[in-house]
């Protein structure tokens, strides 16, 4: 039986503390939407929490709080008030939201949060952009690893722009930063255009065109998401140069019929881990996943990018016919979350039925790595170049007292 879903905006919500249903609330709360990634983030996250199972116990709402985080901080105030038991959420501070993270903690609220991080100590973060590489757990940081990709592509010589994020967003800032550090260590490559696509195509592929105006001669552009736009804009200026972005639908389908590049980046599917992390929590207690999660890091070359003949990930194939653009295709995880369908992903349609998450603990972020999550270190650590055991050397990081 479909479960009977309260996906609605909290401007809606009415103000008692009960719901219609009687039920607790789980909440999914996004900071922007209007785009695919976190579209397709809050439909997987959707999707999860009004399957049949969880429905039975409690009731979803979903909430959009736009970039202005004193807005979702508002947001996380009226949801606390109105008697929630989880939130999942994309944070658009990985700071300004702590007091009211705490404040929802001490009350017993359970807080998620997935893509970008906050330093609340109470919180569990599920992050992407300090993972590995699967098959090179040494090679950490989307930021680092596509801009190594790009440098390799060049051959170390080169102008180049950076497509960022959004401004101010933790996510883009480690990203952006983790890129210039490789960047950096490479006196031939020249950053010449450094520009905010807002993670969006349609913006991205304005912004590469202005880029492209100017510097015409550009060699190789590093993205994050809203590839798809880099490359539309290079091929309408008749360009064909290395790019290392994303996962979205477009640039996957260009790497696979050999445009030079490097296929990452964030998964919307770590949206649905979080909500299942969160429902774990609920129901076997605080102690039953660590704190500080990594998603796995999607990495697609010329060699690996396979078309998928329908509708299902399956055969080692990675992007889809027959769908828009900017689909993000990275919304499946085989191993935590093989329910999700590409339906569910593009609507929010109910699983039918929730697999049990596996033993986490090869998934819990290295000490090293906790500053970019936490703001400080685990004790016994400090604030420090991390010289052994991820590429590059150097980075800031935590370092062993």
């Amino acid at each position: 039986m479909a479960a009977v879903v309260s996906a609605i905006t909290l401007a809606g919500c009415a103000s008692s503390g009960e719901s219609a249903s009687g039920k607790p609330k789980i909440y999914v709360a996004m900071a922007h939407s209007g785009t695919n990634w976190p579209t397709e983030a809050a439909n997987i996250a959707m999707a999860i929490a009004t399957s049949p199972e969880v429905a039975a116990k409690y009731e979803a709402r979903k909430v959009i709080s736009g970039s202005d985080v004193q807005k979702q901080i508002s947001d996380y105030q009226s949801m606390i008030a109105e008697g929630a038991k989880l939130i999942v959420s994309f944070p658009i501070s990985p700071t300004a939201l702590d007091p009211v993270i705490k404040q929802g903690c001490d009350r017993g609220v359970v807080f998620v949060m997935f893509d970008s991080a906050v330093n609340a100590p109470c919180a569990w973060n599920v992050e992407y952009l300090t993972a590995p590489p699967a098959a090179q757990p040494d090679k950490p940081f989307f930021g680092a690893q596509s801009a190594q990709a790009l440098v390799d592509l060049l051959k170390g010589e080169g102008k180049i722009f950076m497509n960022r994020g959004i401004a101010g967003v933790s996510t883009d800032n480690v990203n952006s930063d983790a890129a210039k550090a490789v960047f950096a260590k490479y006196p031939g490559i020249e950053v010449v255009a450094e520009y905010y696509g807002k993670w969006d195509a349609s913006v991205a592929q304005q912004e590469t065109s202005k880029a492209l105006a100017a510097h015409p001669d550009v060699d190789g552009v590093w993205s994050q998401d809203g590839d798809a736009g880099v490359v539309k804009a290079l091929k309408a200026a008749g360009k064909t140069i290395p790019v290392t972005g994303e996962n979205s639908n477009y640039f996957r389908a260009a790497i696979g019929e050999g445009w030079p590049g490097i296929s990452a980046g964030s998964p919307p599917a770590q949206a649905g881990v979080a909500m299942k992390i969160g429902l774990k929590i609920l129901a076997e207690g605080p102690e039953s996943v660590d704190r500080n999660i990594e998603m796995p890091m999607p990495w697609v070359t010329n060699e690996t990018a396979k078309e998928c003949a329908g509708n299902v990930i399956e055969d080692g194939c990675n992007y889809f016919k027959s769908v828009d653009d900017a689909l993000m295709t990275e919304v499946f995880e085989p191993t935590l979350l093989p329910e999700i369908t590409l339906d569910s992903a593009k609507s929010g349609k109910p699983v039918e039925k929730l697999t049990q998450l596996p033993d986490m603990t090869k998934y819990v972020q290295p000490p090293q790595r906790r500053i970019y999550s936490r703001g400080k270190c685990d004790e016994g650590w400090k604030p420090g170049p991390v010289m052994t055991g991820q590429t590059p050397v150097g980075l800031p990081g935590c370092i062993e007292e």
